[in-house]
């Protein structure tokens, strides 16, 4: 069947810049120093004449998505970006008209043999990775969602029931699913605020005397800081996964000095989220870390809401990296392993019981298995990967239009404060942090909301 609303894609167009941080940032054992964004514009029309442009912009984020040993930063930097561009060119080419799912779903049918032809051309020696393919490919599936809601003049997370979408839930999920469309698993007005995760890099001062090289820009500069200055109350903590001394004397410390600034709040209550990046070599280090924390600190362990991705990304190569043991304890959750359905029934089986959504994995990809991980029951979280500016507002919409998400990973302001010159006026209570938390009630405007 078909609408009259159903859109077709009239043009679009691409662009980059490159911004530097503020501070390196480490994750898994590598640092970043600075992003590329990737930006996208999309015209499109509907059946019935209405017209409509939408944009998405996110960081190629090629360190995390594609970590490798055998071709340089720059090499899968430049394929990412080309992909996204060689996507872009695609979608100029795309004739049907359909619902923004279809037509995303449509355009990641070419997406494998785009990125073989951009590996090729770029004499890279190995092929590019299904997560490095979705955040290549996620401004622009951003943009036409975002271009469709301006051209009905609705905001797009209320634009994905039955009297929009030409097809349910069934044709991209399973037959579970059958009947049912997005609007049964999306919000109609964004939540009014969200709690923020601020993130505690593995380099990142946590009081006055390990600050060895001041930035002096007026920012805070240590977690005491950022926490009295922006009244922060849930933290996420990078760890190094093959170092447990190190990771629980870590976190060990991060509550003493947190314990400390907020007792100056007056706050009683913070959290933490613990981040392995796949360094764990099995579930065994995650249960000797969860034992020895709560024997040297109980009330850090009694924070710690879940665990993020503590084993390598590869679940099918790695039959034995089970979480059943670490989940009844807190939840753990994959991250990286999420590319898609079967990644998710996979994680299910193999003892995860939450999932990591994130907006450069593509927002198709991000509604859709955020039904399923609330058909399935499981413990969701929204989380970004340094988004600034537009990136950040759309992973921030997503979180506030999701029923069971209840906090937000937003850590552009700590690294990449530039990147969000000229939102910060437009949207205040996004980025002026005062209380911890976020004001995602300001994302209720037409399109992605921002």
């Amino acid at each position: 069947m078909s609408k009259p609303t159903d859109i077709l894609l009239k043009n679009v167009e691409t662009a980059t810049q490159r911004i530097d941080y503020r501070v390196p940032m480490k994750f898994g054992g590598r640092v970043v120093v600075d992003v590329k964004l990737l930006d996208v514009t999309v015209d499109v029309e509907t059946r019935d004449g209405r017209r409509g442009r939408g944009y998405g912009s996110m960081p190629m984020g090629n360190a995390w998505a594609w970590p490798t040993h055998t071709s340089t930063g720059d090499q899968t930097l430049a394929a990412m970006v080309r992909l996204g561009e060689r996507l872009a060119a695609a979608a100029n080419e795309y004739s049907e008209a359909g619902h923004p799912l279809e037509i995303t779903q449509d355009l990641t049918a070419g997406q494998q043999a785009a990125a073989d032809r951009t590996v090729a051309e770029l004499d890279i020696a190995e092929p590019m990775p299904s997560l490095a393919q979705l955040v290549a490919a996620s401004p622009l599936e951003a943009a036409i969602h975002d271009a469709y809601g301006v051209a009905l003049a609705r905001n797009s997370y209320n634009v994905l029931g039955a009297d929009f979408a030409n097809r349910d839930l069934a044709a991209y999920l399973t037959d579970e699913f059958s009947g049912e469309y997005l609007d049964r698993y999306t919000l109609r007005q964004p939540k009014p605020a969200m709690a923020l995760y601020h993130l505690v890099g593995a380099l990142d001062p946590l009081s006055e005397n390990e600050l060895l090289n001041p930035v002096r820009d007026g920012l805070p500069e240590t977690l005491e800081q950022w926490i009295l200055v922006d009244g922060l109350t849930h933290l996420k903590i990078k760890l190094a996964g093959d170092d447990l001394k190190w990771d629980v004397t870590r976190v060990v410390e991060i509550e003493r000095v947190t314990d400390g600034a907020q007792r100056q709040r007056g706050c009683e209550q913070w959290w933490y989220s613990l981040d392995f990046n796949e360094k764990c070599a099995s579930v065994d280090y995650v249960l000797e870390f969860l034992q020895r924390l709560q024997e040297q600190s109980s009330a850090a362990f009694a924070r710690v809401q879940y665990i993020e991705q503590p084993t390598h990304r590869d679940l099918r190569a790695n039959p034995d990296n089970r979480m059943h043991a670490a989940a009844k304890i807190k939840p753990v959750v994959i991250d990286e392993s999420l590319v898609n359905l079967e990644s998710l029934l996979l994680a299910r089986e193999q003892g995860y019981s939450g999932v990591a959504l994130k907006a450069c994995k593509g927002h198709t990809e991000a509604l859709l298995m955020g039904a399923a991980a609330q058909k399935y029951q499981l413990f969701l979280c929204v989380q970004d990967l340094t988004c600034i500016g537009r990136s950040f507002l759309h992973s921030a919409s997503l979180a506030a239009r999701i029923p069971t998400v209840a906090a937000i990973e937003g850590n552009g302001r700590q690294y990449c404060p530039a990147g969000n010159l000229g939102w910060e006026e437009r949207f205040p209570g996004m980025f002026q942090i005062t209380d911890g938390t976020v004001r995602t009630g300001e994302l209720n405007s037409c399109g992605l909301g921002f």
